[in-house]
């Protein structure tokens, strides 16, 4: 995601923090559109299915974001997300294929569907939290996906810190 939009968020999810402190919200710097979670594997695994995404020349396309929604258990919302207002035909498509690179190196296959978003926050609480009103989200300006970047994540007492260790470019 690039800065401009990057910044446009930051004081949205400040002032969502502010009003809904029953969820972490994440840093604008490592908000990111997840494509596939790969889980523990091996470096050298990764790096084989970055080659073949390489090999595959993936086409980028733009991106616009959408309305807020949240993924729930019941009445009580677990994840709060951004939807894709513009590019979501096309991030499924990327998904398919990084999908079915993870299958030809042998990793299970993902059992959910693909819904393309942007993670805002997840609940403090394993069963979720009550998700009160928050400001409609600000309209952010489209872009253009230019890279696939493989992220290590890392769990830390203030959340999950990202390293990107490889970037694939779109073309």
């Amino acid at each position: 995601m690039p800065d401009a939009q990057r910044s446009t968020l930051e004081t949205y999810l400040a002032e969502c923090a502010r009003r809904a402190p029953e969820f972490r919200w994440t840093l604008d710097a490592n908000l990111h559109l997840t494509v596939r979670f790969l889980g523990h594997l091996e470096f050298a695994m990764a790096e084989q299915i970055a080659d073949r995404l390489v090999d595959a020349d993936l086409a980028g396309f733009d991106l616009r974001l959408g309305e807020m929604g949240s993924f729930k258990r019941g009445r009580l919302a677990r994840v709060v997300w951004l939807g894709l207002a513009e590019g979501a035909a096309d991030s499924k498509q990327l998904a398919v294929s990084v999908e079915s690179e993870c299958a030809r190196a042998g990793l299970e296959p993902e059992t959910r569907p693909f819904s393309p978003h942007l993670t805002l926050a997840r609940a403090r609480a394993r069963d979720g939290a009550q998700l009160p009103d928050l400001p409609a989200a600000p309209r952010i300006e489209a872009w253009r996906a230019r890279e696939l970047i493989l992220y290590q994540s890392r769990l830390g007492r203030a959340g999950a810190v990202y390293e990107p260790l490889r970037t694939i470019n779109l073309r």
